[in-house]
């Protein structure tokens, strides 16, 4: 097992990316402390857990407050020992399908303070404790868009701050035994529905709609179609695993989409 006897952190673990994270990260041995904001999400993602033999808790936890993150982090440490892994894969509330010129200042700067806000607050809270035990892994995840692309809003200037975080974490961190590094991942088709694209950009909340999207997706992509999340969870798992014991400071491209 890639993460066996391994505790990991997993912000929004209610939601989908991060129930798939988690599914995996338990089967692959580790013990998976499940944290965000609706317990009912968290606990259904435990149940499935259990039920397939894993080890799961849930704890309520707003990845925005410092002081709810601390203590949890705290418990965790207290109740498991070690703190090996730290994932955040929270909602960013952002909003796209708008010429930048158009967007009002909180729609804009909304992905940029609350991925940059709880990135940090999930990674330092993680990485104090890692750097005192000399190991341990910091997870983060965007879409890859720091270069910036048409009609995706905040979604640029939030991606490349993230990408900043973890690469001066992985620099600070690392001669501690601590590695930080991220996956790149937009438009996993599991996760797309017409109401999570409405909530992004309101024209694009229809089965037409979607479906265009998807087409669209997949021939963006450098493979046939596009992955996964069950690739994206696999792979989430290799990175924290010692397997990937010499990768840090970098970012992984889960979607397989060409960058320039």
């Amino acid at each position: 097992m890639l993460l066996q006897d391994k505790n990991a952190i997993i912000y929004g673990a209610g939601g989908s990316i991060g129930g798939a994270v988690a599914r995996t990260f338990a089967r692959e041995g580790a013990r998976v402390f499940l944290a965000g904001r609706t317990a009912a999400k968290l606990e259904a993602v435990a149940k499935e857990i259990e039920a397939a033999g894993g080890r799961a808790h849930v704890a309520v936890v707003d990845a925005l407050d410092e002081r709810s993150v601390e203590e949890h982090a705290d418990t965790v440490l207290a109740e498991a020992g070690s703190v090996d892994i730290s994932f955040n894969l929270i909602t960013r509330n952002d909003v796209q399908g708008t010429p930048v010129v158009d967007m009002s200042v909180a729609d804009y700067i909304a992905p940029v303070t609350t991925g940059i806000t709880t990135n940090f607050i999930t990674a330092r809270a993680a990485g104090r404790r890692m750097a005192e035990q000399g190991s341990g892994v910091i997870l983060a995840l965007n879409s890859g868009s720091a270069h910036a692309s048409p009609m995706m809003g905040g979604t640029c200037p939030a991606d490349a701050a993230i990408d900043t975080l973890i690469r001066a974490l992985a620099q600070e961190l690392g001669p501690k035994g601590v590695r930080a590094l991220g996956l790149w991942v937009a438009g996993v088709p599991e996760t797309l529905t017409p109401e999570k694209l409405g909530a992004v950009n309101p024209a694009m909340a229809s089965p037409e709609a979607l479906r265009g999207i998807l087409d669209m997706l997949d021939g963006l992509r450098m493979l046939p179609e596009s992955p996964r999340l069950r690739e994206v969870a696999e792979l989430a798992a290799f990175l924290a695993s010692e397997r990937a014991g010499a990768v840090t400071g970098t970012w992984v491209n889960g979607t397989a989409m060409f960058t320039s």
